[in-house]
């Protein structure tokens, strides 16, 4: 089936959303996985370094370098390194769910390392009025680090959706589906270029509604002062720690 083809939008519609709800399955579930795997990890390289409450400098340096080389390697590359892998998990190697393996490996440690400068910017002084009233390393990183850290956090989820989604698009050269098989095989291999520039637009559109729903919550929540719960009664019992040992 060629351009020429297709008499009216109502043939090419059915082809593009499937393929756009293909790249949102594999990239909402990457990006999933991505954070629950990267987020803890994220967290342990800032608590195991030099100065951290868990300071283990072999152990960070071994955890670092793994997110190092995994961050290193070439997305195609990584896709066919994994295939065995891929292959043990889902029974195949091609398809969306066969996608989001290589898709979530590839996103823990580029992740992990957006939680690291996160975390690394909350304020010292809310952890040591934690450690001050008995607090333990859960209770300081559920309690501050996490919700001060907040509005960073959704800025890299954005981030690393962002990167998905361009990730999901070269999946697609190897029968991943979604928007970039369909640029692949349409747009490239048949040449319908004006295929291939309708997938770009969309792809466009859901870059920048994400980008737009990601910015805006983390303003949101910068406004609030990027703080739940805990965090202003802390600032509070700082602030007030001074009076108390003047009387």
């Amino acid at each position: 089936m060629t351009w020429s083809d297709w008499s009216d939008w109502s043939e090419v519609q059915p082809l593009l959303s499937q393929a756009c709800w293909d790249t949102l399955y594999m990239v909402g579930w990457s990006t999933l996985i991505a954070v629950v795997g990267g987020l803890p990890l994220g967290v342990l390289l800032v608590l195991t370094d030099r100065g951290g409450l868990l300071q283990n400098v072999i152990a960070n340096k071994v955890i670092g370098q793994i997110v190092n080389i995994a961050r290193s390697m070439p997305f195609i590359i990584l896709m066919v390194a994994l295939m065995g892998f891929t292959r043990w998990i889902t029974g195949t190697t091609i398809g969306r769910e066969a996608a989001i393996v290589p898709l979530a490996i590839g996103a823990i440690p580029f992740f992990a390392r957006l939680v690291e400068t996160a975390v690394r910017e909350v304020d010292d002084g809310l952890v040591e009025a934690v450690q001050s009233m008995g607090g333990n390393t859960w209770t300081i990183v559920r309690k501050v680090l996490v919700p001060e850290s907040l509005p960073s956090l959704i800025s890299s989820t954005t981030t690393t959706i962002v990167a998905l989604i361009g990730y999901s698009a070269m999946a697609g050269t190897v029968g991943a589906g979604g928007l970039g098989d369909i640029a692949i095989r349409y747009g490239y291999q048949r040449f319908e270029t004006q295929l291939m520039w309708i997938t770009v637009g969309v792809l466009a559109v859901v870059i920048s509604v994400i980008q737009f729903a990601g910015d805006y919550a983390a303003r949101a929540l910068h406004r609030r002062g990027g703080r739940s719960g805990p965090a202003p009664r802390l600032r509070l019992l700082k602030a007030s720690a001074p009076t108390g040992k003047a009387s």
